[in-house]
């Protein structure tokens, strides 16, 4: 993985998701966690919000920043596991356009490094939805490190080579 320091940095807007029953904004150690990662690598972090494991909730919240201009990316943290209430890849389903296979199985193979076969507990995903990126981290610190570190600081940086998601923004609403 090679960043091109001779390219311009091209910042984009980033909105913030995290899914949970039980988090605030003044606990979500998670999010806060994100917020830092987006900040320091110089993109904007354009909305932050909670929703709780609700199917019909997180698509809205998703639908909304599809639907608006200034948002470039979504990246959503928690409700990806194996329990009831974890219906994260269910809302991303109601709002996707085309999946992103590859982003949920690197993600797992890089967290099979850390805690091993646990990884398979993980439903990390992601998808295009209308020209907009959804990613979709399982909602602990670790995970949220692992996805941040080892894919979309790479991914979403313009100088990545030999390709990145960035590059291809103008094209995503292409028909």
């Amino acid at each position: 993985m090679a960043i091109d320091e001779s390219l311009a940095f091209k910042p984009i807007r980033i909105a913030l998701l995290t899914i949970s029953d039980t988090r605030s904004l003044a606990d979500d150690t998670s999010g806060d966690i994100l917020a830092e990662r987006i900040a320091t690598k110089g993109h904007e972090l354009a909305a932050r919000e909670i929703s709780h494991d609700s199917v019909e909730e997180i698509a809205a919240h998703l639908h909304r920043w599809i639907d608006d201009e200034e948002i470039d990316a979504v990246i959503t943290t928690g409700g990806t596991g194996l329990t009831g209430r974890d219906v994260t890849p269910e809302a991303l389903d109601r709002v996707k356009s085309k999946d992103i296979p590859g982003f949920g199985e690197l993600f797992r193979w890089l967290s099979f490094e850390k805690i091993g076969t646990s990884t398979l507990q993980s439903r990390a995903c992601a998808v295009v939805a209308r020209g907009t990126y959804i990613f979709a981290l399982p909602g602990s610190n670790g995970a949220v490190k692992d996805g941040w570190d080892g894919i979309l600081h790479y991914q979403l940086d313009s100088r990545h080579k030999p390709c990145n998601f960035v590059e291809l923004m103008p094209r995503l609403r292409e028909r």
